[in-house]
């Protein structure tokens, strides 16, 4: 084995060498390079991305050779790109696990055989950089690693998502350089990094060199201060230098104005103080930022400041003095070619996404991200929690969580994971909390942790979840500043809003999991978070999909998840649980989150005058940035629109505006939408972007009336046909042809003019394909047999025969096998004159079952029926609790538009309150669907098992029919393959109900 000193096991050293945690900052020559924030504009700067010679160890103990030496011939190796996680390059072993430790618990200790990544570089020092002091910065290295340079040992760091830095002025020549370095896979701090997430490994952030002046500004913590009235504004610069320089400091708005300026000499320890007048605050609404730059001799440093205060008044979380609902998304760093290789623009592309769906918070869950990341959140305007790189869920499986927070010997390894994260950080406006990691006990050393962090920064919160009260009870939460907790029940929300005791905010750092088709539990939270002052609100969980974008052997394209790649232990695709796909496609729920936290709120005031209540719950925004458009329609058709003149309301307030409708309400239904869109164009979204909507009914008729006209009751009179034989019931009319089975107790055959419309039978379903959200009671539905349950029939018999009416009732129940009957019921199938076939079902379901998935109407209809119109919720997936980012209107789709393509198939694209519908040819021939009552529609070219035995998307095979179901009700989809229970309210619990719809074949462009 190479011979080197085995720092990986020892809790004790963190560190050799690396230099102590300052702020983020690149050195520049000229203010104008460092506005730019273009790293490479810097002379200071010299990046070592690129290619690096790289090889890969199974474990540490078979490198023998000293591969770090200068002449070491390393020409045989790899080309390997850094920054990046080797994982995705090829090496090691992809695997994804969410608390399972991957190596054998038993910390401090890792596996002896320890996978290790051997990296070599050359590099060049011009001759500029003679007489600088030379440091390499190292982003983020995943788990530990040492580092020579010229065959000299430089030094040692662990923390992999924190920055290291060291100094190696001593080891570098002017000319060529050689860089070696070794990262092993695991470490003893592999404990604090179980997160839920792929375990990658290597160099996977920038790694770069900095040429400074041997006197030079090391540090520096910029401390924006507002009086009490917000009129003046004080930034105060905490200064640690090298040496003795003389500094001059320059403060500018965002116009390049000069506002303020000083001079200090410093000689390691100093400050500076520089105010102004009514200053501009920051806040995510209006993110305006100062300028500061710092010039000594050759460099200046550039911060962008943002004026704001953080604090708790009364039990409220305020920033600035206003109380402010967090609409946040917990984000991990993941990309689906990368891993946690995150380029720029990537980022971008999300934070640009998030301002479009009206998120205003990001946690950086569970660790600090990119340090540009926070740079951007600074400009674009998100509050952020800035979380530690701190998580030992695994040791809630082997049994004492508490165990690495209560021993003495890991608080020096917990305590440095939020020093240097609050270091890299603290002069960032974004960052309003620091969190003390994630799921990882509770005790001395984190209270260690929060001393540390509330000693060295006064002007944020500290936040950890962890020590929340419903786990632990009355325990030392002295230095928390907030009351954090995740996936409470709504009902204990409720509880803690009420409670006037409470000193603390409730902030619900994880809520609502955004698994596959989901989450459907938003509205109820937002609901409570407006109502009681004491919720700031929550980040739901998660931003992204983590999936792995990878091919079958036949070269189809997929996302793979947990155990796609031979891992061992893997939790599945328990990392598909995002608002958008690993390319970052937004999935219905981030849609139905964006209307739920929109700023603005509409209400019916007096509909009938046409008077709105408006509500701006913009925390310091007027809506002067906004327009209001609004449209009539009937039956989905337009009869009028308009535009509402300005609407004025200030932050938190309400204005009564009116509709200016001049024509009278058409037949049908009638809704009035008005949406609320951009003026201007935002550096995130397009002039007239819409950012939220509202839908009123004004009067009702009754459901489906547009399908059901007068002209209709004449052809029902027409005569018809019957004739039985054997177990089969033949109704003719001028133009159609249905058979009814006796046996089978339902239609085999619907047709018109000799075009048939379904094929196999008609038939009742219960089953779904079960959602992620539905994966807990899934298996209490399955042991009752829901997904096996069969029609079997009692009795049939013609009830009643005229000459153009036919009854006939049947008696069934659905059921599996080993269990007595699902539920029981009677239909009655009745056919007119017109070819109309209606069915009215009573309905009675066996006590103590868990709820039912669905009770509807399953039918197929033939190759060809690709087009689908209806009235109801649309134009993206809708159900009963996940319906609010839809509206009412007539909707002309294709089969496979209904689809939402998740990677791991479930049930989808329902379209709950349809009121009609039709699906047919391309030239308009085949069925018309209309219901006393509204229900629920699906359709598809896949049935419920096709979904339920796909674990991706590439392994469905597309039908050549079209499967239609046509659900009295479907059951919510909730939250609750993380969160709570799906609410009551939602379930299909019902033990009697009643049923009815109609089916009838139609040529589309003769009606």
């Amino acid at each position: 084995m190479l011979s080197l000193e085995k720092y990986w096991e020892n809790t004790q050293i963190l560190e050799v060498n690396r230099q102590q945690p300052r702020a983020y900052y690149i050195p520049y020559a000229d203010a104008v390079s460092a506005k730019t924030g273009k790293r490479s504009r810097s002379p200071f700067y010299r990046t070592l991305n690129g290619g690096w010679k790289f090889t890969y160890y199974s474990s540490v103990h078979n490198i023998t050779e000293s591969f770090y030496e200068t002449n070491y011939d390393a020409s045989g190796w790899d080309d390997l790109l850094v920054p990046s996680c080797w994982q995705t390059e090829g090496y090691d072993q992809l695997h994804y696990t969410n608390v399972n430790y991957p190596i054998p618990c038993d910390p401090p200790f890792v596996p002896d055989e320890n996978p290790a990544g051997l990296y070599v570089r050359d590099f060049r020092i011009e001759d500029s950089w003679n007489g600088k002091q030379i440091y390499t910065m190292f982003e983020g290295v995943n788990s530990c690693f040492y580092v020579w340079v010229n065959g000299k040992f430089v030094g040692y760091s662990q923390g992999s998502r924190i920055p290291a830095e060291f100094d190696v002025s001593p080891f570098v020549q002017l000319g060529l350089n050689r860089m070696a370095v070794m990262v092993l896979k695991w470490c003893d701090g592999t404990y604090l990094e179980d997160q839920d997430l792929w375990r990658f490994s290597g160099i996977f952030r920038d790694v770069y060199l900095l040429g400074r002046d041997p006197a030079h500004v090391r540090d520096c913590f910029i401390k924006p201060e507002l009086s009490g009235d917000y009129s003046e504004g004080h930034l105060r610069c905490e200064l640690d230098t090298t040496g003795p320089i003389s500094l001059q400091a320059e403060l500018r708005d965002a116009e390049g104005n000069l506002c303020a300026n000083g001079h200090v000499e410093a000689n390691g320890q100093a400050e500076l103080t520089l105010s102004l007048q009514e200053p501009v605050l920051w806040n995510a609404e209006k993110p305006y930022l100062y300028e500061l730059y710092l010039s000594d001799g050759q460099e200046i440093l550039h911060f962008p400041v943002g004026f704001r205060t953080v604090s708790v008044e009364n039990g409220i979380f305020t920033i600035n003095g206003q109380a402010i609902k967090l609409k946040g998304v917990n984000r991990h760093d993941s990309h689906p070619d990368l891993g946690q290789t995150i380029p720029l623009n990537h980022m971008i592309q999300d934070l640009m996404l998030m301002k479009r769906h009206n998120v205003n918070t990001v946690r950086t869950s569970h660790y600090p991200n990119d340090p540009r990341f926070l740079e951007l959140c600074d400009r674009f305007g998100f509050y952020v929690v800035d979380e530690s790189d701190l998580e030992c869920h695994g040791l809630a499986v082997s049994g004492d969580f508490h165990q690495l927070t209560r021993d003495p010997s890991w608080e020096k390894a917990f305590v440095d994971r939020v020093e240097r994260m609050v270091e890299r950080d603290k002069n960032h406006a974004s960052v309003i909390m620091w969190s003390l990691g994630n799921e990882s006990g509770y005790g001395p050393n984190h209270i260690a942790m929060a001393k540390w962090a509330q000693k060295r920064d006064d002007t944020r919160l500290v936040h950890y979840e962890g020590a929340a009260e419903r786990y632990l009870g009355d325990t030392d939460t002295e230095d928390l500043d907030i009351e954090s907790e995740m996936y409470p029940s709504l009902a204990h929300v409720e509880e803690y809003g009420a409670d006037e005791s409470r000193s603390k905010p409730l902030f619900l750092c994880e809520y609502s999991h955004a698994m596959g088709n989901g989450p459907g539990d938003l509205k109820e939270y937002w609901d409570l978070f407006y109502k009681y002052p004491k919720l700031m609100g929550g980040c739901v969980w998660e931003w992204n999909d983590h999936g792995i974008r990878t091919q079958t052997s036949a070269g189809t394209e997929y996302f793979g998840y947990g155990g796609d790649f031979g891992d061992q232990p893997n939790d599945g695709n328990f990392c598909i649980d995002g608002l958008v796909s690993p390319d970052r496609i937004p999935h219905t729920g981030l849609l139905e989150l964006k209307q739920i936290i929109a700023p603005v709120r509409i209400e019916a005031e007096d509909l009938k005058a046409g008077k709105l209540r408006v509500t701006n719950l913009y925390d310091f925004s007027t809506l002067s940035h906004l327009s209001f458009a609004w449209k009539l329609e009937a039956d989905g058709d337009m009869i009028e629109q308009g535009v509402l003149e300005t609407v004025e309301a200030g932050p938190q307030q309400s204005s009564i505006v009116i509709v200016p409708i001049k024509h009278k309400q058409g037949e049908g239904r009638n809704f009035l939408t008005v949406t609320v869109r951009l003026k201007e164009a935002a550096a995130w979204a397009e002039t007239g972007y819409e950012i939220a909507f509202a839908q009123f009914e004004i009067g009702k008729e009754s459901a489906g009336s547009a399908q059901n006209p007068a002209w209709m009751e004449e052809i029902r009179q027409r005569p018809m046909h019957i004739r039985e034989e054997e177990n089969l019931v033949t109704v003719e009319g001028p133009d159609f042809c249905h058979v009814f089975d006796k046996v089978k107790g339902t239609f085999v055959r619907l047709s018109k003019q000799g075009v048939d419309m379904i094929h196999p039978p008609l038939a009742f379903s219960i089953w779904r394909a079960p959602t992620d959200n539905d994966r807990n009671i899934k298996h209490r539905w399955m042991e009752e047999g829901y997904h096996r349950a069969g029609m079997k029939v009692y009795t049939c018999s013609i009830r009643k025969q005229t000459e153009h009416v036919l009854e006939i009732v049947t008696e069934f129940s659905l059921g599996g096998y080993m269990k007595h009957p699902v539920l029981k019921g009677q239909a009655v199938w009745r056919v007119d004159g017109s070819g109309e076939v209606g069915i009215a079902a009573k309905i009675k379901v066996r006590e103590g079952l868990p709820f039912l998935p669905r009770f509807g109407l399953q039918l197929t209809m033939p190759k060809g029926n690709e087009e689908v119109e209806y009235f109801g919720y649309g134009p993206h997936e809708s159900y009963i609790d996940k319906r609010h980012s839809t509206r009412m209107g007539k909707y002309l789709l294709r089969v496979d538009d209904m689809f939402e393509p998740y990677v791991m198939p479930q049930e989808n694209g329902s379209r709950y309150g349809t009121e009609w519908a039709s699906v047919t040819n391309d030239l308009g021939m085949g069925l018309l669907f209309t219901g006393s009552q509204p229900f629920s529609l699906n359709v598809s070219h896949y049935l419920p098992e096709d979904l339920d035995q796909a674990a991706h998307l590439h392994e469905l095979t597309k039908r050549n029919e079209t499967v239609v179901h046509l659900d009295y009700k479907m059951s919510g989809i909730g939250s609750n393959s993380c969160g709570p229970e799906l609410l009551e309210k939602y379930r299909l619990d019902e033990k009697e109900f009643e049923f009815s719809l109609q089916l009838r074949p139609v040529f589309k462009e003769d009606e």
